[in-house]
């Protein structure tokens, strides 16, 4: 265990690994709980959905038990999804030097014992979303399709971030449905631009491990666009900003929840201005980044929600 962490896909003195027991810290590693950056990615759709059908709505902000609990299904989901990654990836992960240290091809946990541990997450995920509305709760299931392929498509085609993105962005169906119990308009471009900008943050990660993936086989953006990752992702990024100021447009929010897209517009601009494709650490930081660029539009749309809705303006 102690050559495990010293490899470059462990965090080193995060709270994770400083105090959860020594049986456990191997699931923890597994679930990613170490690095929060994958929930929070997750969490974006869900949440910017659920605030722009808050605020549509007429709510002055949305609803704090909802907002907990796709903050716990968020965590859950994406843990239950990296045990699964890991089970399909072994052999993979076994090859590649920042990977061959996780808990599965380490052999600290059995393909059985992750199994085991996938369907608890998976448990707590389907209690959450039990808490929803009917329709929600369908449109919740109806997601484990897509989560199921992701970790194959890599083998198969360059455009594995699509896919990702699939699944990634499910919750900008979960935040509106949770509101008004019917999907529109608004709900299925959050969708599409959540799927866009998967492409864009994951393609930037890809970067890191470029020349390892090449040597196992495995197929990424980041492959595909090589040299001309910067204007390909200059074109997704305002594919991104373009989809998502139509939702709001037709959510028929006031213009705070603008204000916030054009920081989110920003923030992207700013990751392609300092982008250096050669440098890994660069890429990670740049990928992290986003948490905070969708901080930024969610912002925006509740303090344009308690403005409108709550009589302050």
């Amino acid at each position: 265990m102690t050559e495990s962490a010293s490899l470059p896909d462990t965090v080193k003195g995060h709270w994770v690994e400083r105090y959860s027991p020594a049986w456990f810290l191997p699931y923890a590693r597994m679930a990613r709980l170490e690095r929060p950056v994958g929930w929070q990615l997750l969490l974006w759709p869900c949440w910017w959905s659920l605030a722009l059908a808050s605020d549509a709505a007429g709510y002055a902000i949305p609803n704090p038990w909802h907002w907990l609990l796709f903050l716990i299904g968020a965590v859950a989901m994406r843990g239950a999804g990296c045990v699964f990654n890991d089970i399909v990836d072994k052999d993979l992960d076994a090859q590649v030097y920042r990977t061959r240290g996780r808990p599965i091809p380490s052999g600290q946990v059995t393909r059985r014992q992750a199994a085991v541990f996938m369907v608890i997450l998976s448990l707590i995920g389907l209690a959450v979303l039990l808490q929803f509305n009917r329709f929600t709760i369908i449109m919740g299931l109806c997601s484990l399709l897509v989560v199921a392929i992701y970790p194959f498509m890599k083998r198969i085609t360059y455009w594995p971030q699509f896919v990702l993105g699939l699944a990634f962005s499910w919750g900008a169906f979960l935040g509106w449905t949770s509101v008004f119990g019917a999907l529109a308009w608004p709900a299925l471009l959050i969708y599409a631009g959540s799927i866009l900008w998967t492409i864009f943050y994951d393609t930037i990660y890809a970067h890191q491990d470029k020349e390892d993936d090449v040597l196992v086989g495995i197929k990424s953006t980041a492959l595909l666009f090589g040299p001309r990752t910067k204007p390909i992702l200059s074109a997704f990024a305002t594919a991104t900003v373009a989809v998502l100021a139509l939702a709001t447009y037709l959510a028929g929010v006031g213009p705070l929840a603008f204000l916030g897209l054009g920081g989110f517009a920003a923030h992207l601009a700013w990751q392609i201005k300092v982008l250096d494709i050669a440098e890994p650490m660069v890429c990670l930081k740049l990928f992290r980044s986003n948490w905070h660029a969708g901080w930024i539009f969610f912002l925006g749309i509740v303090a344009d929600g308690l403005v409108r809705n709550a009589g302050l303006f």
